[in-house]
């Protein structure tokens, strides 16, 4: 579900920032194919969660870093993820605590 939000000050820092960091992987680093690194590293695993939530909040990047963005979440392990995140139920009765 993507949810448009008027991003504060500080989180469109925090964009700027990791879209400029993304960049510059990508410039210096990923020639050689189409991860931060080039080829599939940590690196893109780290930054996955990231993504889905750029993704869910809509957050607008440059078609360079859109195509990064797309490619994360379709990749399986991430289809798996999010299958997986939906399928939890809203609630888990053990871990609802009465104070």
């Amino acid at each position: 579900m993507v949810k448009k939000l008027a991003l504060d000050d500080e989180t469109l820092a925090n964009v700027r920032r990791i879209d400029t960091m993304w960049t510059d992987c990508c410039a210096r680093f990923g020639a050689g194919g189409p991860f931060l690194f080039g080829e599939r590293t940590m690196a893109d695993a780290m930054y996955a969660p990231v993504v889905t939530r750029f993704m869910t909040y809509d957050v607008k990047l440059e078609p360079r870093l859109r195509s990064y963005a797309d490619l994360i979440m379709n990749m399986p392990e991430m289809i798996e993820w999010v299958e997986a995140a939906k399928a939890e139920p809203a609630e888990i009765e053990e871990l609802e605590v009465e104070y």
